[in-house]
């Protein structure tokens, strides 16, 4: 009987080995699966006087190629690939928002400062205004349809945000459920490998949405932890992943995950990988550093061109008004005191494409950072019923009701995030450009030299500020320079800046205060003075106008003003594109280099773990033998006992 025992037991052996082999090779292509093996071992053996003879072969049970190192290996390199792929592809869309060539913001910005250049040449032509006020109309068109792209960018992003947060939910209530069974399982002492495999595979989905860290538990369910700490299953329950805007910036997305009806804020830094990770990074971080960059090139841009026109006279002898408009930057409201501080530009050369937030540590004193490179600068505001105003990168803030501040308000500024989006042209008739100077300059009757006026214009300050009459520039001969004229000081004109050194065709630059109103000029001269020279400088009225169009040229001039760091009005865009283009290579090479990263992960982990039909094959030919053997043995001992069985009948 022993004999018949060992044959049996070792049939159904490597029967059950030969159905191991099958199910690999059915799932050979199925996602998640890992290979599986028969662990057998001796079924002991028996003492007797003849000897101590084996009883067979026992199969113990059947075992998952798994390794814990690989698999969270291949996870967390998936997880980080994901994120930097859906940036990545965001990045993309986000670029052909700015192309280049003759396509480009740039060019349709230079196209509107160069239009002047047909002003200066005939500034009494209808038509050559008229172009003036067509690339205006073209470049604030531009300028507002990039606008609205960069929100509509927005707006699907967070659409692909919440779709990110309920496939993440669905999942994590997926492995909450296969926990319970496996707990169920495994409690008879057997490994539920499918269970597991499917566990795993859920959590590779998961994985690329949102990175995990989990803690296997001794009855075999799995706890998934988000951002470090925070536990998204926690054996047979999940919680819930939410995605809202900020209380504190309504232009930034928070994740928070629902424990106990209480939602608990989650760290963006923290969450490591996923899609998640890399949607929220472009809508908090990238697309809002492309909104300031443009609309910092919006404000300087209207800033700048609004006042210079604003110094001119258009033909009916009247101050020019602006060109474009622009809504007024975003205020912000303190939290949790509730006052408003609104920001305006006063130097236009000065932005700073950047968010601030600032930080009432005292109800006077506070920090302010710049969010772009994470600077901060200590400020005080002197008094907190009427808190002064604070100036920083070319802006003012200013208080306004409540006036109060206190201690831990936080305020949460965007400048420049709806700039491009709002610009207009503000003036449509082409005789109310101001291309025409308000001031007058007359020489002496005395004037022997070859001296001639290239240019004169204002530069700064207010056309109010330059006098009626009575101020003017006589040649020294022995500083080499003109020296401005003014009258006794009862009549309230100072000098408050003289002019330089001459040189011929250079500008001279100089400004005076006229009762406490300023007005800069500057006035180019060709030739050489002599004594004697000198010119009177005043206010023109009237058709005077008509005949001094230095308020064209500066308008041209602004082409050449550093306004970015260096960089001019007229290569504003480059600045904008090449941060731009900065970005999206640094997010392309991590896409690539994460991907790359995560498909070598993978691989060693399939390579440890997978179906691989050769070896199943071999594996299929060796039990399919020992099974033939086997029922061979089987046929022996059983002849055997039926002659043993007729030797007694």
């Amino acid at each position: 009987m022993s004999s018949l025992n060992i044959a049996s037991r070792a049939l159904t052996t490597n029967l059950a080995a030969l159905q191991v082999v099958g199910h690999n090779i059915a799932n050979v292509n199925t996602p998640g699966f890992s290979r599986q093996s028969v662990q057998l071992t001796t079924a002991g053996g028996q003492n007797t006087g003849s000897g101590f003879f084996g009883k067979g072969v026992e199969m113990v049970g059947v075992d998952r190629a798994y390794s814990s190192f690989l698999t969270i290996d291949a996870l967390s390199t998936s997880s980080v690939a994901a994120s930097d792929d859906a940036r990545y592809q965001r990045l993309q869309q986000l670029e052909a928002l700015f192309p280049l060539g003759e396509s480009s913001l740039g060019v349709t910005l230079n196209n509107a400062l160069n239009a002047w250049s047909a002003v200066t040449s005939s500034p009494t032509d209808s038509t050559a205004r008229t172009v003036v006020i067509a690339r205006a109309e073209e470049l604030a068109a531009r300028l507002r349809d990039t606008g609205a792209k960069l929100e509509d960018l927005r707006l699907t992003s967070s659409t692909q945000l919440e779709a990110t947060r309920v496939t993440i939910n669905t999942l994590a209530t997926k492995i909450a459920e296969v926990n319970m069974r496996i707990v169920e399982a495994s409690g008879a002492g057997r490994s539920p490998n499918d269970l597991l495999d499917q566990r795993d595979q859920l959590m590779a989905d998961l994985n690329q949405h949102v990175q995990t860290t989990s803690v296997l538990g001794d009855d075999g369910a799995l706890t998934v932890f988000v951002a470090g700490s925070q536990p998204l299953v926690l054996g047979g329950r999940a919680s819930e992943i939410v995605v809202a805007r900020s209380d504190a910036d309504p232009l930034r997305t928070d994740v928070f995950i629902r424990q106990a009806g209480q939602d608990v804020p989650l760290n963006e830094s923290f969450l490591g990988g996923g899609s998640l990770k890399g949607i929220l990074q472009f809508v908090n971080t990238d697309l809002p550093n492309t909104v300031n960059a443009l609309g910092r090139l919006t404000a300087s841009l209207v800033a700048q061109v609004n006042a210079q026109h604003r110094l001119g006279l258009d033909l009916n002898g009247q101050p020019g008004g602006n060109i474009f408009s622009l809504a007024a930057m975003p205020t912000g409201v303190g939290t949790p005191g509730g006052a408003q501080v609104t920001p305006t530009v006063v130097d236009p050369t000065a932005l700073v494409a950047t968010d601030y937030e600032l930080r009432f540590t005292t109800a006077t004193d506070g920090v302010l950072t710049r969010r772009a490179d994470g600077s901060t600068q200590a400020f005080s505001v002197v008094d907190a019923t009427t808190p002064s105003p604070l100036f920083v990168d070319g802006l003012r803030f200013d208080f306004a009701a409540p006036a109060n501040t206190q201690a831990g308000d936080v305020y949460t500024l965007r400048p420049y995030s709806r700039a491009a989006a709002s610009i207009d042209v503000a003036i449509a008739q082409p005789q109310s450009l101001a291309a025409a100077s308000p001031v007058k300059l007359q020489t002496n009757l005395g004037l022997t030299s070859s001296l001639t006026v290239e240019s004169l214009r204002l530069t700064g300050g207010s056309a109010a500020g330059v006098p009626v009459a009575g101020f003017g520039l006589a040649w020294n001969t022995g500083t080499g320079a003109f020296d401005l004229q003014v009258p006794p000081p009862p009549s309230g004109i100072t000098v408050v800046t003289p002019p330089g050194p001459y040189t011929p065709g250079e500008p001279m630059t100089f400004t005076i205060d006229n009762n406490g109103v300023l007005a800069s000029y500057s006035l180019t001269l060709r030739g050489a003075p002599q004594a004697g020279d000198s010119f009177s400088l005043s206010r023109g009225t009237g058709t005077e106008m008509n005949q001094n169009f230095g308020n064209a040229q500066g308008m041209l001039d602004l082409r050449d003003v550093p306004s970015f760091g260096g960089v001019t009005l007229a290569d504003g865009y480059v600045s904008v594109f090449s941060t731009l283009a900065g970005t999206v290579q640094a997010g392309k090479f991590a896409a690539e280099f994460s991907t790359t990263a995560a498909t070598n992960a993978e691989t060693v982990r399939a390579n440890y773990s997978a179906v691989n039909l050769d070896e199943e094959a071999a594996r299929l030919l060796q039990y399919q033998q020992a099974y033939q053997a086997v029922a061979k043995f089987l046929q022996t001992a059983q002849s055997t006992f039926d002659v043993l069985m007729n030797s007694f009948s």
